[in-house]
This record gives structure tokens, sequence and C-alpha cells, in this order.
């Protein structure tokens, strides 16, 4: 796969924990009546650019295809009246 035929993105964190390379998309919302959570805005199209621009970062870092990695989905959803934020993490929520 050429790194020019990859689509640009952002990748917001890269972390490396008990050897996996992990990609995590951070997702944040306001509000009390949310008609969607934020790990729901993660959609086909977004998953499968998630994964190019991580092949990408890969291919950039010389690092083989094969390694392990994956791609975990941080949810926030902030409160504004009590300014408290509820946090999920969905470990390997996106697969290739």
């Amino acid at each position: 796969m050429k790194l020019s035929s990859l689509r640009k993105g952002e990748i917001d964190i890269v972390s490396k924990k008990n050897g996996v390379i992990c990609f995590v998309e951070v997702k944040t919302l306001a509000g009390e009546n949310l008609i969607i959570s934020p790990q729901e805005k993660v959609n086909f199209q977004k998953q499968r650019q998630l994964i190019k621009i991580s092949q990408s970062w890969l291919i950039k870092n010389r690092i083989p295809l094969d390694s392990k990695w994956q791609i975990d989905i941080v949810a926030i959803i902030l409160d504004p009246e009590t300014k408290k934020a509820e946090i999920q993490h969905f470990e390997n929520a996106v697969s290739g």
C-alpha cells in the first residue's frame, strides 16, 4: 500500500500499551438530551478513514502493518450545567 494512496487526516492520540499500538479517536458532545452518543458519531465512513490514517501512520513511522495495533474510541459527554464529564473508553472499537 502506497503512502500517497492513503487519505489524510488526524489521529487524536497514539499510545503504546503492552506492546500494542493504540490509535485513539476522541469524541466529545455537550448536553443532557443527546440524540446520538459520542461513540455513535464514529460511523462506518469514519471507521474506514481511521483505519487508513492508522495504516498511514504505521507506514510513515516504518512500523510493519502486521504489528499489533488497534483503534480505540474515547467518548466524552459534558454536562454544561455541572461542568462534569462522563468518559467511556471503548477498546479495539474499530476493526479493519
